[in-house]
């Protein structure tokens, strides 16, 4: 699974603001790869980080190619005080399964996935290792 992150301090929005960004979601939640979305809000209530999931890179590649997403690319300092994205390759996801999973993501256990383990014995060890290159 992949997870781009776009997090952002909003700015002033205008028309072709709003339709750029519903076009936006409405094409990468219509993607075959397409998982969900989670977006959250910093304490201060300044940032926002919105978590788009997808099951292959093939429908990030498609995203990253939409015409509306290109245009807005070209314009983000219009409509955002600052951004930064993140792309990450998510190995497993898990927890005690008191906290609800997302709609389209299956419930996580208690337990380590054995390929998450397979995929990173060091970091399974101590999550907050951090790799040095």
């Amino acid at each position: 699974m992949i997870c781009c992150q776009f997090i952002f301090k909003p700015g002033t929005y205008d028309d072709d603001f709003y339709r750029l960004d519903g076009e936006i979601d409405d094409y990468a939640r219509s993607l075959p790869g397409f998982d969900r979305v989670e977006k959250w809000l910093s304490p201060e209530g300044d940032v926002v980080n919105a978590m788009y999931y997808f099951a292959d890179r093939k429908s990030v590649a498609q995203l990253g190619r939409f015409p509306q997403h290109r245009e807005a690319r070209g314009q983000v300092e219009r409509w955002y005080d600052g951004y930064r994205i993140v792309v990450s390759d998510v190995r497993a996801t898990y927890g005690d399964g008191r906290l609800p999973a997302p709609p389209g993501a299956s419930q996580p256990t208690n337990q380590i996935p054995d390929q998450a383990l397979d995929q990173a014995p060091d970091q399974a060890a101590d999550a907050t290792s951090e790799d040095p290159s």
